[in-house]
């Protein structure tokens, strides 16, 4: 049996399929973005791109993570 997905990636496929674009151009766009602080890249998301609160936060907290590691 399959654990199920957890954490900011349970958000990527309704992200998807909302805002019609893979989870590898957000974490793209993120990191190409000149902010660094988690609020501010979720507010950037929210306002310039049209994301929702917990999308935008999901997809920060993933990529930052990432970056992390």
């Amino acid at each position: 049996m399959t654990n199920p997905v957890k954490g900011p990636a349970s958000y990527f496929p309704s992200i998807e399929k909302k805002y019609g674009q893979p989870i590898a151009y957000w974490t793209e766009l993120i990191r190409s973005s000149p902010l660094t602080r988690h609020g501010e890249l979720v507010s950037w998301l929210k306002v310039e791109h049209g994301l929702g609160h917990g999308h935008a936060n999901a997809l920060v907290a993933h990529t930052l993570a990432e970056q992390r590691n």
